[in-house]
């Protein structure tokens, strides 16, 4: 099935999976019984080095010396305290001006499924400035990497899995589509079981404050990016009084199910591949791809999808590109601006009859790493979604609504209408329509949206700041491409932000940044207030 739903931090995960990525974790992965003795307390985390990642979280070497890491034994079903626990592993860089310290960041990097552990350490550098008076954090929560990872299938049978024609034409076609989502479901029931009914973003929220208190913070300060920003406004919800200094960049839109979300994605990666050939365009003789306009260039992409599923072209290995993979790689390389030259050259490459880099890129969004290893994100992600969202959609209400989904894109609508499908049939029920992020009570925190952005919609920061309620959400906007704000390097956006978390200063109303531009400081207007309680 598709990937391109994935909610990640995608430019580093490109970036890991193309290169090397370096990560870490420590801690051990199954269940065990809690302390005798009642319920559990949250005792200190004792650090130590960093182990090189596993399999599961994707592969690598072990991080700098200068890195530490530990585990934390939550419950397994907080409805019962006292029960079978699951460790939940971590990593921190501690801060570098320890005088100046103000506490942790934790950080959530999004998926739903990607490991923190493993892409902290690689996207630190993006963050140094914070790095000067906090302890940078991530961990991976319930379900991914270390911290009792759902697995499905094995890496052979998940180069079948995501090979698979995803948007079906004819009644053979379905059926074996459906066949193949469920037997992957099976492979997770079987393999995973125990922990499904557990692996939900609220069971992950109360991960959140248990991390708290064991980091031994009085409040969260976190940095939630994509995924990370619904697990935020949950966590907001849950704990307001425990908010600190929140930050969420690239917003989940709280106020979608699962058909209007994937909706809503159809149309962002339509904007952002609008934006791509039109930059095509106006490079002139300088752009490779054949067509004059965008809306040509799109239909010869279209076209190109029609020959991949009619015959697919050689890849990596002895692996062959099929419509489904190229299609995942189109998407992978819109996650950033940074790789719109890939998209570029592997879709020339493409039409000579050479797919390995439009392969390389799909692999990436689905976690194959160059020995033909997957990590368990797309498992995690498909565990995650599937125990939130109450929604299971039949084979005909999915077909019904795919009309609407190829009107939105040409190139992304048919996978991501067939993609709801993804949870029916799922052994463990969903338990919202949409997530409550209601948060009366927390600090200020601050929401930014891109405009530009493909997988998280820009209307998606509004609905945030709106749910959030009065007093809480800080909207700032950046005009800009690619998936978040805060990663693209651009000087008003960081500025803005770390402003925020470092002297509790929130931007203005209707604060806006745009690539090349800031104002006489170099930062958006800022209404220079701190929250209560914190300096």
């Amino acid at each position: 099935m598709p990937t391109i739903a994935l909610r990640t931090a995608a430019a580093a995960a490109v970036a890991a999976a193309l290169l090397t990525t370096c990560a870490c974790s420590g801690g051990e992965a199954g269940l065990r019984k809690a302390p005798s003795g009642g319920a559990m307390d949250t005792p200190p985390l004792k650090w130590g080095e960093c182990e090189a990642p596993d399999a599961a979280q994707g592969g690598g070497q072990a991080p700098p010396a200068d890195w530490q890491c530990a585990t934390l034994q939550v419950p397994l079903d907080y409805s019962k305290p006292e029960g079978e626990t699951i460790p939940i592993a971590l990593i921190r860089a501690k801060a570098r001006k320890p005088k100046e310290r103000l506490g942790s960041l934790v950080f959530n990097f999004g998926g739903p499924g990607g490991s923190g552990i493993t892409t902290l350490p690689g996207a630190a550098k993006d963050y140094a400035a914070l790095r000067d008076r906090y302890d940078l954090v991530s961990f991976d929560p319930r379900g991914v990497g270390r911290s009792a990872p759902v697995l499905c299938e094995d890496d052979k049978q998940l180069d079948a899995y995501y090979g698979q024609d995803s948007s079906p034409a004819t009644p053979a076609q379905e059926k074996a589509f459906t066949d193949g989502l469920g037997k992957y479901q099976e492979a997770c029931k079987t393999r995973s079981g125990k922990v499904l009914p557990y692996v939900g973003t609220e069971n992950a929220a109360r991960d959140l404050d248990r991390i708290r208190q064991a980091l031994g913070d009085e409040k969260l300060n976190y940095f939630g990016i994509s995924y990370g920003t619904e697990l935020g406004g949950v966590y907001a919800h849950l704990f307001p009084k425990n908010v600190g200094r929140a930050v969420f960049d690239a917003v989940v839109d709280p106020t979608k199910d699962s058909a209007q979300g994937a909706l809503g994605q159809a149309k962002g990666f339509q904007l952002a591949l609008d934006n791509w050939a039109q930059d095509c365009v106006d490079r002139g003789e300088q752009c490779r791809i054949q067509g004059t306009t965008a809306k040509e260039i799109e239909a010869n992409i279209v076209k190109l999808q029609k020959a991949l599923a009619a015959k697919p072209i050689p890849g990596i290995g002895d692996r062959m590109l099929t419509e489904t993979m190229a299609t995942n790689g189109i998407a992978q390389a819109l996650y950033s601006k940074e790789l719109w030259p890939l998209l570029e050259q592997g879709l020339d490459e493409a039409e000579g009859g050479q797919g390995q880099l439009l392969m390389a890129l799909s692999d990436a969004l689905n976690g194959r790493d160059q020995q033909g290893r997957y990590s368990n994100i797309g498992a995690a992600n498909t565990a995650i979604s599937c125990a939130d969202s109450k929604d299971r959609y039949s084979l005909e209400e999915t077909k019904a609504k795919l009309p609407e989904f190829r009107k939105a894109s040409a190139v992304f609508g048919d996978f991501l209408g067939w993609a709801l499908l993804s949870c029916t049939g799922w052994p463990v029920p969903g338990v919202w329509q949409t997530p409550d992020v209601s948060a009366p009570g927390s600090a200020p925190i601050l929401v930014v949206g891109n405009t530009g952005d493909p997988a998280t919609p820009y209307e998606g920061a509004r609905n945030m700041v709106e749910r959030l309620g009065k007093g809480v959400g800080v909207e700032l906007t950046y005009k800009g491409q690619g998936h978040g704000a805060y990663n693209s390097g651009d000087p008003c956006v960081q500025q803005a932000v770390n402003s925020y978390l470092l002297d509790g200063k929130v931007p203005g109303a209707n604060a806006v940044c745009t690539p090349g531009t800031a104002n006489d400081e170099g930062v958006v207007p800022s209404s220079g207030t701190t929250p209560p309680g914190q300096v």
